[in-house]
């Protein structure tokens, strides 16, 4: 006697989906970040996390690029900005807000590659943006000034951050520090005479030093730099 195939199952007895919502194809792409990296969240392979097609994420998501940006600024949420209202030099509670937005991107390299040219616009990023702004004013930095200071001050950040992520993934990156240490410092006063004499300065301070001088030297160039839009 010949075996019956199974009857077909019907759809109505299958579980029901969740339906598709932004901030659930966010919360899984993040997911999927920290999981696989970055490169591995494009429109396809979020649509096979979520048991959908790609075409269903478009409705949310206009494609890969603006993706990465929704994931920054996902992140961005977890930026303190505390130091806004705190006590303290403006100066000093600036450079803490840039330090956690630093340290958000070094917990997530492969992030940190991309910022350089995503494009962030949620909440997130715009409480970044106006919580750098109002320690701005507090310190007496005109608004015009001010307005282009920030994207400075994010922009040096970023590639901080980008350029520790990558150095922390090459196995070679000590050895190619020291090799550039050694060559600063070995560089002759006869062909060299400026390397020569600041030799130690230039290869001087630690990364958060060094990081927290760039951002007070932007803020103090921000003060007395008129702006010029032509």
């Amino acid at each position: 006697m010949t075996p019956r195939s199974p009857a077909p199952r019907s759809r109505r007895e299958r579980p029901a989906k969740p339906a598709l919502t932004y901030d659930g194809i966010i919360a899984t792409a993040v997911r999927l970040m920290r999981a696989e990296g970055l490169s591995r969240v494009t429109m396809r392979r979020l649509a096979r996390e979520l048991d959908t097609g790609p075409a269903s994420l478009y409705v949310y998501v206009a494609n890969t690029a603006e993706l990465h940006a929704a994931i920054l600024d996902e992140l961005l949420g977890t930026v303190d900005l505390g130091p806004v209202t705190a006590d303290g030099d403006w100066r000093d509670r600036l450079a803490a807000v840039l330090g956690s937005y630093t340290r958000v991107l070094f917990d997530h390299p492969s992030l940190a590659q991309s910022t350089l040219v995503a494009r962030p616009s949620g909440p997130h990023y715009l409480a970044l943006v106006e919580a750098l702004l109002e320690l701005l004013a507090q310190g007496g930095v005109p608004d015009a000034q001010a307005a282009w200071g920030v994207d400075v001050l994010l922009l040096v950040a970023t590639a901080a951050a980008t350029e520790q992520s990558v150095r922390d993934g090459s196995e070679h990156a000590e050895q190619e520090h020291n090799a550039l240490v050694a060559a600063v410092r070995g560089a002759p006063a006869a062909t060299h005479p400026r390397i020569a004499a600041l030799a130690d300065d230039l290869v001087s301070g630690t990364p958060e030093t060094r990081l927290a001088w760039f951002f007070q030297a932007i803020v103090n160039g921000a003060r007395h730099t008129t702006r010029h839009d032509r």
